[in-house]
């Protein structure tokens, strides 16, 4: 299917088959769309707090950080990792319909910072799964040792970098790589026995986590407050792009917020369906599907505040009724910071 300009893959062996690889073995994900951004300069770090929402000032070197950049009205551009691999080097991953705004917003407010779009010409392969590690160092690839640590590696003679990252909520690793190293690691890696998964577990794998996708939890209409992403935001810094408006979400309240549910009935959320409570329309899914882990419906949504943790609602799924239980996420236990 056509994914932000590109022809992704939806699945290759089945979607369930898929993501019970990643939860229970090894899973890898070709990525290549997501956009890849080196930005380099001495004042790099510095330059790009005053831009992204988090706060860079609380990683060092190799690291990452999940972080977004805002517009004026406090609504998502994109939310995006930040690899800070050395103080005069970052590179930005974007989400690939995102990759032209944020490289247009990063050019026009990095005063001294050289911006490279290595888009057309760098890979992605995110490898995921509690076997991971293990498959990665048996074809002596040198990874890094804690969640979210980066590290600049060589692999068939070329740089790739490398992060403990991933969108699965399971161990797992990132790697970025030309074109001329990508498509051997890929085929290394089903030599290897690693389970090559789509977009259909992708997605399963990351609502489970209740991680946000752009366009749906997230947008340049709904900001982080509203997403309960509070916790990405560098508060204490004097300045980034769209904090007047997200401060003052925090300060005042704002409505709706996201809300997750998960279904106590047969019936599968899906985007764009009505959340009712008590009789009323509070409210709107962003996603949903059905949960391979749990065998049941979940959903993350936006809701009118004041819906408590435990309440049943129900949704409108083709006219039928689905009662589902307002929950916290993540709905499965998070491996990412697990060791093997």
């Amino acid at each position: 299917m056509d994914f932000g300009g590109w022809d992704m893959p939806i699945e290759y062996g089945g979607v369930v088959a898929e993501h019970t690889s990643v939860r229970e073995a090894v899973g890898m994900f070709d990525v290549s769309h997501m956009g890849k951004l080196q930005i380099t300069g001495p004042a790099v770090i510095a330059e790009l707090n005053a831009v992204l929402a988090s706060d860079l000032g609380r990683i060092e070197p190799p690291q990452a950080q999940y972080s977004m950049l805002l517009n004026s009205e406090g609504g998502v551009i994109d939310d995006l990792i930040v690899y800070v691999l050395a103080a005069d080097e970052v590179w930005i991953v974007p989400n690939a319909s995102n990759v032209e705004s944020v490289l247009s917003v990063l050019i026009a407010s990095l005063p001294t910072s050289h911006v490279t779009s290595h888009h057309e010409t760098h890979g992605i392969v995110a490898v995921q799964g509690p076997q991971s590690k293990s498959v990665l160092t048996s074809l002596g690839i040198s990874v890094p040792a804690r969640y979210m640590s980066a590290a600049k590696i060589t692999i068939e003679g070329h740089e790739v970098v490398i992060c403990r990252t991933g969108y699965t909520g399971e161990h797992g690793y990132e790697l970025i790589a030309p074109h001329a190293v990508i498509v051997h690691l890929w085929s290394t890696l089903i030599e290897s026995g690693v389970t090559p998964c789509g977009l259909g577990a992708r997605d399963t794998l990351r609502l489970e986590m209740g991680y946000p996708l752009h366009g749906h939890e997230i947008s340049p209409s709904i900001s982080p407050v509203q997403a309960k992403l509070s916790w990405a935001i560098g508060w204490d810094k004097p300045a980034f792009h769209g904090r007047e408006t997200v401060v003052n979400h925090k300060l005042n309240g704002v409505s709706p917020t996201r809300i997750a549910l998960k279904a106590i009935e047969r019936g599968i959320p899906r985007a764009d369906m009505n959340i009712v409570f008590e009789g009323n329309v509070v409210g709107v899914t962003t996603s949903g599907t059905f949960s391979p882990t749990l065998k049941t419906g979940i959903a993350l949504g936006l809701a009118d505040n004041g819906i408590a943790l435990g309440s049943i609602v129900q949704l409108d799924v083709r006219g039928r009724f689905v009662s589902c239980e307002v929950v916290k996420i993540p709905f499965v236990e998070s491996n990412v910071n697990s060791e093997y």
